[in-house]
């Protein structure tokens, strides 16, 4: 087993994984830039070490700085978390040259995945159900992609072939559109993945997105372990999710479980991987993406099968075989995820930036909360702005709607504009507790961020702790406040924050 093993990554899915890596005696180290230097996820880890630069680009996604550092510091393994490095086959493959352990899959099938146009052809190959779609080879004439969009029937997708996160991606519903969201697509996917290429798909518009989480070993072991849907989505990137989803069947399960390991098997998979399907009503689905990386929704599926991701892939990656076998994994309860983002969902989810004065996260039975910030902890522009993941789990979908709204309401995030209330608003919305959740969902309803009042009231919370921590509020519209010795501002106890 390894002795140290660095986390190239930061935020809270660098936390994340030093937990798991210290439970297991492992020293985890962490990578910080110039605004991380305070991060939680450094103060975490049992060693950390600087990354010269503030941007991802001189930091996070210098592979070479990394791994310099990880040699220097004597580390035997890197886990890339997600994002970033976590499915670059170079960096991969420069970790293995280097002697060093990559905590993920082989650099070939990060590559072959990576690009959705092969990885397409793949599963088909494999006999695993895809999108209707078309991609051509080389440079595409317009005439050529106008006479297979409407082919497939508009409206279509547009995707980029070496994306995923939404970037790259743009819906058409007719001819018209069609010449300039190509150019916009294949300005964005340059911008972001170096490779301006796109195909088309079939934009299946009343779909779920159910994605199965697939994991392999080195010794030709491959398991799933059950769905995920990830329904709903702003700006084609998930904001929810949730295990089991409400619209399989036991049948359907299994026929969708067992595509998966059929697509795992297909690239001779190892380590932990998703395989993304768009499910329709009917029961039909297709093929979407295999992401060859932790998933960030990872914890909804830790708590209903019991199993610490984690840890599997650091035993995998290790040379051990799987620590479970298909027949020993089971669904239990359920689970829902809700993403925490720095960003004013009243603004078109303009992100927000600025230091957090005071942080108060909700707590309780089979309550978890993924955090990569704390009081204090400074909100960049420099990276996404996701801090924390909230999961609550609970014996049936009602009771764990309910803890997931009852924990939400109690989530205290003062200093930057968050998502909080937005999300609390979705999973309280009678189509979300009906199980009508489509990728089509925040589209279809008008879901408004309310200001918190009543027992939230930030205005009282932050004279108060204005008052004990000499902090105001970054709107700096906060009014002085008396603290005399018989003010209840001057005490420091007897008061709870929601």
């Amino acid at each position: 087993m390894f002795r140290k093993v660095l986390i190239a990554n930061r935020g809270e899915i660098a936390v994340r994984v030093s937990q798991t890596l210290q439970e297991m005696g492992i020293t985890a180290v962490a990578i910080h830039s110039e605004p991380d230097r305070n991060a939680l996820h450094v103060r975490r880890a049992d060693e950390a070490y600087a990354l010269e630069g503030k941007t991802s680009a001189e930091t996070y996604l210098r592979g070479d700085k990394i791994i310099a550092l990880a040699k220097s510091h004597g580390v035997d393994a890197i886990h890339p978390g997600y994002g970033f490095l976590s499915e670059n086959e170079d960096f991969a493959q420069a970790c293995i040259d280097a002697g060093l352990v990559f905590i993920g899959p082989p650099p070939h099938i990060a590559a072959a995945m990576g690009d959705k146009i092969v990885a397409k052809k793949t599963m088909a190959a494999a006999g695993v159900p895809i999108v209707p779609g078309w991609a051509g080879e080389g440079r595409i004439e317009l005439d050529v992609i106008r006479s297979e969009a409407a082919r497939i029937g508009y409206p279509v997708l547009i995707k980029a072939a070496a994306g995923g996160g939404g970037k790259g991606m743009r819906v058409v519903q007719q001819e018209s559109e069609l010449a300039a969201a190509i150019e916009s697509a294949q300005r964005e996917a340059g911008n972001a993945f170096g490779d301006t290429r796109v195909f088309l798909e079939k934009y299946i518009t009343e779909a779920r997105h159910v994605e199965i989480q697939i994991f392999g070993d080195h010794h030709g072991n491959a398991v799933h372990l059950f769905e995920r849907e990830c329904s709903i989505q702003r700006r084609h990137q998930k904001i929810v999710e949730e295990s089991p989803c409400v619209a399989l069947t036991p049948a359907l399960r299994a026929k969708m479980g067992d595509a998966g390991v059929r697509a795992a098997k297909a690239i001779g998979y190892a380590n932990a991987g998703t395989v993304e399907f768009m499910l329709t009503d009917s029961g039909e689905f297709y093929f979407l993406e295999v992401n060859t990386r932790l998933q960030v929704e990872h914890p909804v599926t830790e708590m209903v099968v019991g199993r610490d991701l984690v840890r599997a892939q650091v035993q995998v990656a290790a040379g051990m075989k799987l620590p479970f076998e298909q027949d020993q994994l089971t669904q239990t309860g359920h689970a829902i995820e809700c993403r925490i983002y720095a960003e004013d969902a009243s603004r078109g989810y303009l992100p927000s930036i600025g230091r957090i004065v005071h942080y108060v996260q909700p707590s309780g039975p089979s309550i978890r909360v993924d955090s990569g910030v704390t009081t204090g902890s400074e909100v960049s522009v420099y990276y996404d702005p996701m801090l924390a993941k909230l999961v609550a789990w609970a014996r049936t979908r009602d009771e764990a709607i309910d803890k997931m709204a009852w924990a939400l309401k109690r989530y205290v995030i003062m200093g930057v504009t968050t998502n909080v209330e937005f999300l609390r608003n979705v999973v309280i919305h009678p189509e979300f507790r009906a199980g009508h959740t489509t990728t089509r969902f925040l589209e279809k309803h008008a879901i408004q961020a309310a200001t918190r009042s009543g027992d939230a009231d930030e205005t009282l919370i932050a004279a108060a702790l204005s008052a004990r921590t000499g902090l105001s509020r970054s709107s700096g519209n906060s009014s002085a406040v008396a603290t005399g010795p018989e003010t209840p501002w001057a005490k420091a106890s007897g008061w709870r924050a929601y």
